[in-house]
């Protein structure tokens, strides 16, 4: 609860035996995790401690164990969900604060507020470790390419944030490789392609509505 009222959360728990690669403040790095969270906080979400509110939240929707959380102030109830050949991809957007990644300036340090457009990916195959990488790297390229269809003049927010989950390796049979053009890294590709254009085209049209009148 924040602000006087409860605010949605996503969860996704698909249990042990899953290694997921993340750049989200909680979980983040690779490592084998067990559930993902996608918070919606308030707008001028402030607090100090956004770890320990993630985890706060995680164990109140029964979720144990280690794993990742997100946060955002857009709307997870307008998430967008899309699947291509086995790679599934969950996205949700907001993109009232956005630009491009080399703009000038000097950037900041420390804590900053949730905007984002926050990616959540599901693969069937094990990756290495570099296909992990790799397949973070994909994703960022995918969602470039919707913003940039969709003419928001941006590669992203200053908040996104990725998820990547595959099954652990049992032995050799990791995917080496997970770039746009491999059988796995172009499926990915794909889903969150459709699933950003179809969640940033919905903030878009919120964002110009709020602008009639």
């Amino acid at each position: 609860m924040d602000q006087g009222r409860e605010w949605p959360l996503l969860a996704w728990a698909p249990g042990p035996g899953v290694r997921m690669v993340s750049s989200a403040v909680l979980g983040g790095g690779i490592g084998e995790r067990a559930w993902v969270v996608n918070a919606q906080v308030p707008p001028g979400y402030r607090r100090l401690d956004p770890v320990a509110h993630l985890r706060e939240l995680a164990s109140g929707a029964g979720l144990e164990g280690v794993g990742v959380g997100l946060m955002t102030a857009a709307s997870v109830a307008d998430r967008r969900h899309a699947v291509d050949d086995g790679a599934q991809a969950v996205v949700t957007a907001g993109i009232g604060v956005r630009g491009w990644a080399a703009a000038p300036g000097a950037g900041h340090s420390g804590l900053r507020p949730p905007g984002t457009i926050n990616i959540i990916v599901s693969l069937p195959v094990p990756l290495t470790d570099a296909a992990l990488v790799n397949a973070v790297a994909t994703a960022t390229e995918a969602k470039t390419q919707a913003l940039v269809e969709l003419g928001a003049d941006a590669s992203g927010t200053p908040t996104d944030a990725v998820c990547v989950a595959a099954p652990s390796p049992t032995g050799d049979d990791a995917e080496a490789f997970a770039g746009p053009r491999s059988l796995w890294g172009a499926r990915l590709a794909r889903a969150v392609h459709r699933a950003t254009r179809a969640a940033c085209a919905g903030a878009l049209a919120s964002e110009g509505a709020g602008r009639v009148g």
